[in-house]
């Protein structure tokens, strides 16, 4: 048995959580609010600033983890990497933590070391620098926070009268301390893909089926796999994902980020050294979920193979405002349709726009697959505890 302090506890450490403790593993989970998901099936729980390092030190020298597991990007990555040098194992390593949880970082590594393509982007730490690197791409153009979640903080810029506006959001929606935005050329495409990409112990890539997601203010809606791709395509962002994973190093699942654009070219997006918030549909779609994915790889247990269900697609539950004590309810009404699951997350606050469940669903087709999740999720609703 191995202990793992589990850096982040939402929806997605709650899944990974249950996948280490299946496997006899004890958990901490953390996070920086009481009662988060992965705290409730965890061993046990710490709340903690998640940027302040010295508290991620404090929780090493207490638990004594054989795993440190990155969950979340807001995380004091620079500690991590102390640790690392003085014998803490980071998963996947503390480089791939500290790279990945800053946008620019990353896709500069892609862009410029790699060679990998991408959109033309620049960064930028003050409004009238955004307005300059906008402009010199050329409009329309996304800006977002280097670091956030959930896709908060983004917005799609059409004109530079609009440049100030978007400063200003993805500024009061950025997590951590670091005031600035990444800016890029808007790329017009047909599909946005996740290739799951699993690096193992034994030096072996494996990907998952491609999965297409779509999103609304940053944050993905709906997600199905497999995407439809042409094989060349696929094969290109294989070698893309594979590519940039290998750089990164270590093990575990990565969620690689694609654009499919409309004249087939295949641009790399962005890039979680973790499971992916799109991926929750491999808990239907697949024997080995992504969780269950990255809890093998970085126990060093073997994945013979990963057996495909056919299509299968989720879809988001949202709440709609402020609710101090939230319920999920309807679940029944979803579950009474065939080959549908759903999975209430029991986070214990609602705002707008969070997510509260997910609903999964498998079908003949994708696109029957897509109608049955959409479906359920509207069945599905969050309001107050009466």
């Amino acid at each position: 048995m191995k202990k793992i302090l589990l850096l982040g506890s939402g929806e997605l450490g709650k899944e990974l959580t249950i996948s280490l403790k299946r496997l006899g593993q004890y958990v901490v989970a953390v996070d920086r609010y009481a009662g988060a998901p992965a705290m409730q099936v965890a061993d046990t729980y710490e709340v903690i600033n998640m940027l302040d390092g010295a508290a991620i030190e404090a929780l090493v020298k207490k638990h004594q983890p054989d795993l440190i597991v990155p969950e979340v990007e807001a995380i004091r990555t620079e500690k991590l990497m102390e640790l690392e040098a003085r014998g803490s194992r980071v998963i996947p390593c503390a480089e791939a933590a500290h790279l990945t949880m800053n946008r620019h970082a990353i896709r500069d590594v892609a862009a410029r070391e790699l060679k990998v393509k991408t959109a033309r982007f620049a960064d930028a730490t003050q409004g009238d620098e955004l307005q300059r690197e906008a402009d010199a791409i050329g409009y329309p153009v996304v800006v977002k926070p280097v670091m956030s979640s959930s896709g908060k903080g983004q917005s799609v810029v059409k004109r530079a009268a609009d440049i100030e506006a978007a400063w200003n959001y993805a500024c009061d929606n950025m997590r951590g301390d670091q005031r600035k935005v990444i800016v890029e050329e808007f790329i017009h495409f047909d599909l946005e893909i996740t290739l799951l990409t699993l690096r193992l112990a034994n030096g072996r890539t494996v990907f998952c089926d491609p999965i297409g997601h779509r999103q609304e203010r940053g944050d993905y809606r709906e997600s199905w796999m497999p995407a439809k791709m042409k094989p060349a395509q696929l094969k290109r962002a294989q070698a893309m994902a594979k590519k940039v994973t290998s750089r990164l190093g270590g093990v575990g699942i990565f969620g690689v980020e694609f654009f499919i654009a409309r004249d087939g070219e295949v641009y790399f997006s962005e890039l979680s050294p973790r499971p992916h918030d799109t991926g929750m549909v491999t808990l239907i779609s697949q024997d080995l979920s992504e969780f269950d994915l990255h809890a093998r790889a970085i126990l060093g247990l073997p994945v013979p193979r990963i057996k495909s269900y056919g299509a299968a697609a989720s879809a988001v539950v949202l709440a709609d405002r402020e609710i101090p004590h939230p319920q999920v309810t309807g679940v029944e009404k979803a579950l009474a349709i065939t080959d549908v699951d759903v999975r209430v997350f029991g986070k214990p606050e609602a705002h707008p726009y969070r997510r509260m469940a997910v609903t999964l669903a498998r079908g003949k087709t994708v696109s029957e697959a897509r109608k049955k999740a959409v479906r359920a999720a509207r069945l599905v609703q969050v309001s107050e505890v009466k």
